[in-house]
C-alpha cells in the first residue's frame, strides 16, 4: 500500500451536519455514516473500522450498514466523539483519548503510561469492571462505547538526534498524544498534538524534532524512517492504544436488540483480528526497517526513571482534580498490580527463555 493512498485526509469537513446524522433507510435497511479519526485505509487503525463495517453488514444481512468516512472527510480527526455526542453522526471510531478534554478519565480506556498490555487492557474492560465504569462515564455525554482493537506495544518515538539524558529532552518539539504528552512536558519537552497525516511533513520540515506515532507497521507506512533512522523502544508513555466504536445512545436505542448484539460481537471480532494484524505486520516491518538502516535503541535508565516519576506526578494531579479519574484509576490499578505479578512469574520468563 502506497502512502499517498491513505494519507489524504479529505476536504469535506464543512459537510452539513444533517448529512452525517440522517440514516438512509430502504426496505427496512439502515445505512449510517461512520466517521473515523484516521485515514480509512491506514493499516491497523483504518482497516479496523472498515472491517467492523464489513462484519456488521454481513452478519445483519445488510439490515445495518455503515459508510466509513476517513479523518477529515466529514468530521475533523479530533472531533469525532463531539459529532456523535451532538447527534451529528450516529456512530464514530477512534481512540477515546482524542476526546479527553471532555473528561480526563477517558485516557484510561485508550492507554496510560506504564500501563497495561493490550491483552491485559481488554481483560480489565471485560472482567475487571472497566466496561461498567466506561459505560457510566460515557452515559454522562449520551454515548456508548465498545472496545474494538489495540495497537499492542508501541514504538517510543523517532528522534532526529540521540537522547541519552534528561537534558537531551529539554526543549525538544515532539508530536505525542495522550498522557504521554503530559509526562514529556514535565521533562521539558514541547509536546505537540497533530493529526496523523501531518506527522511526516512536520518532521521533514523541521517543525518537530521527534514523533511518537504507533509502531513499526504504521511508522513505516507513514514514512518516518525517511526523516530519521533513530527509533527508541518501547513506548513507556503508551504501551498499547485501545480503539473504540462509539454510538450516540439515542441512535443505539433505535436499532433492534439483535443488531445491537451484532455490533458488540463485531467489535470483539475485529479487536482480535486487529491485534493479530499488528503483531504479524509489526514484526515484518521491524525486520524491513532494520534492513533499511533504522537503529532501534533503548531509552536510558535515567530517561525511563524520569518518565516514571513524571507519570506519578501527572496521575496524582489528575486524581485530585477528578472523581471519575479517582474511581477509574482505583479499578485499573487493582488489576494492573495483579497482572504485573502474573506477567513477572509467567509471561516474562517464558519470553526470555524461548531465546
Amino acid at each position: 500500500m502506497k502512502r499517498r493512498d491513505f494519507l489524504a485526509s479529505g476536504a469535506g469537513v464543512a459537510a452539513a451536519a444533517t448529512a452525517l446524522a440522517s440514516p438512509a433507510i430502504a426496505q427496512g435497511n439502515i445505512t449510517w455514516n461512520l466517521p473515523t479519526a484516521f485515514p480509512k485505509n491506514a493499516p491497523g487503525v483504518g482497516t479496523n473500522v472498515t472491517r467492523f463495517a464489513e462484519i456488521v453488514s454481513a452478519m445483519s444481512d445488510g439490515r445495518l450498514s455503515f459508510t466509513v468516512h476517513g479523518g477529515g472527510e466529514l468530521v475533523p480527526p479530533f472531533a469525532v466523539e463531539d459529532a456523535v455526542q451532538q447527534g451529528n453522526a450516529p456512530v464514530g471510531h477512534g481512540p477515546t483519548y482524542y476526546a479527553a478534554g471532555k473528561n480526563p478519565a477517558i485516557h484510561w480506556f485508550t492507554a496510560v503510561p506504564f500501563g497495561m498490555t493490550s491483552n491485559e487492557h481488554f481483560a480489565w474492560l471485560k472482567w475487571g469492571g472497566g466496561q461498567e465504569i466506561w459505560d457510566d462515564i460515557y452515559a454522562q455525554r449520551n454515548l456508548k462505547g465498545f472496545y474494538c482493537g489495540n495497537s499492542n506495544t508501541q514504538s517510543g518515538g523517532w528522534f532526529k538526534n540521540e537522547i541519552n539524558t534528561l537534558e537531551d529532552l529539554n526543549g525538544l518539539n515532539m508530536r505525542i498524544a495522550g498522557l504521554g504528552g503530559e509526562i514529556y512536558r514535565k521533562l521539558g519537552v514541547n509536546a505537540v498534538m497533530m493529526p496523523p497525516p501531518e506527522i511526516f511533513q512536520s518532521m521533514q520540515s523541521g517543525a518537530i524534532d521527534a514523533a511518537e506515532w504507533v509502531g513499526p507497521m504504521l511508522d513505516q507506512a507513514f514514512g518516518l524512517q525517511k526523516v530519521t533512522k533513530l527509533c527508541y523502544l518501547p513506548a513507556y508513555n503508551e504501551p498499547g492504544a485501545g480503539l473504540a466504536i462509539v454510538f450516540n445512545r439515542d441512535a443505539w436505542a433505535e436499532i433492534s436488540p439483535d443488531l445491537q448484539i451484532i455490533c458488540e460481537m463485531a467489535a470483539q471480532s475485529v479487536a482480535l483480528e486487529t491485534q493479530a494484524q499488528f503483531d504479524f505486520f509489526n514484526a515484518q516491518a521491524m525486520e524491513s526497517l532494520a534492513a533499511d538502516g533504522v537503529q532501534f535503541l533503548q531509552f536510558s535508565d535515567e530517561i525511563v526513571d524520569g518518565m516514571r516519576a513524571a507519570w506519578l506526578e501527572v496521575q496524582d494531579e489528575l486524581t485530585a482534580a477528578s472523581e471519575d479519574v479517582a474511581r477509574v484509576r482505583e479499578s485499573y490499578d487493582t488489576y494492573l498490580s495483579q497482572a504485573n505479578a502474573y506477567a513477572k512469574a509467567m509471561t516474562i520468563p517464558m519470553l526470555s527463555g524461548r531465546g
